[in-house]
């Protein structure tokens, strides 16, 4: 009954065991992070991590600063979906939407990394390069993946309009609290402040809550298993992740505002 209503929305599975084996692996990594957020394990870039220039000489890990770790990070998925946008436009108008997506989606990730965010620290190359490949992988796979279903039946409810839609509002809505964090503090300012404007006055995480609907509009347009898996692991993950920052506020800020929830106003 589940699986038959599901095929309604989605694609079949590809007989291929790599797209099937990335969809499980995926969604468990992803969910198992937020998982780890929740229980104070927060990811090696985040401002919870501790990356002490006396941490990095003692285990003799190259770091790479901030701004050019995050271009590491990113730079390889975006050539990636450039070059399945630019070569393989015989696909259909749903891959092209997806590669679109793709495309703007790390665009805007470099665009705000370089002429946006602050960084203040620095990113141990280990860490840098496992979320390079990450994503990497990720672009591949859910291209991939939609090759592979091209030519089968449409599924019999058609998302990639809407998912369009969502994908368009997701982005939109991150970029302009990105910018809103962006302006938190002036030149020369180290410390952290509770941020204000937009969604920041109901929820601390708006960023990732639009994150999430950006994916929710790949997924959508992509109608894939494995798109479907990523976003369901992403979605769990920055949950666990805006739980974590909203904990941090409450401990660092005695006039951090109770009713500011996590991700989802008045509901976390």
């Amino acid at each position: 009954m589940v699986q038959s209503t599901l095929l309604r929305f989605i694609y079949p599975p590809p007989a291929s065991w790599f797209i099937n084996a990335m969809t499980v692996i995926t969604g468990a990594i992803l969910v198992n992070g937020g998982l780890m957020e929740v229980k104070g394990k927060s990811m090696q870039y985040s401002k919870f991590y501790n990356t002490s220039k006396k941490n990095a000489e003692a285990s003799k890990i190259t770091e790479l600063s901030g701004r050019k770790g995050m271009l590491v990070v990113y730079a390889p998925a975006f050539v990636a979906s450039v070059i399945f946008l630019a070569f393989m436009r015989d696909e259909g108008l749903r891959f092209t939407l997806v590669t679109s997506a793709l495309t703007v989606h790390f665009f805007k990730r470099l665009f705000e990394v370089s002429f946006i965010h602050n960084y203040s620290g620095s990113m141990p190359i280990d860490i840098v390069i496992n979320f390079s490949a990450s994503y990497f992988l990720y672009t591949v796979t859910v291209t991939y993946s939609q090759h592979l279903v091209a030519e089968l039946p449409e599924p019999v409810i058609d998302l990639k309009y809407a998912g369009t839609a969502s994908f368009l509002v997701g982005i939109t809505g991150n970029f302009y609290h990105h910018y809103l964090l962006s302006k938190l503090r002036k030149e020369g300012e180290k410390q952290y402040k509770i941020p204000q404007g937009g969604l920041f006055d109901l929820v601390i995480c708006p960023h990732y809550l639009f994150e999430i609907i950006g994916f929710i509009g790949i997924s959508c347009i992509s109608q894939t298993l494995y798109a479907l898996s990523f976003t369901v692991g992403s979605a769990v993950c920055l949950m666990g992740r805006s739980y974590a920052t909203r904990k941090w506020y409450l401990s660092k800020f005695e006039d951090f505002p109770k009713d500011v929830k996590a991700l989802i106003p008045y509901v976390f």
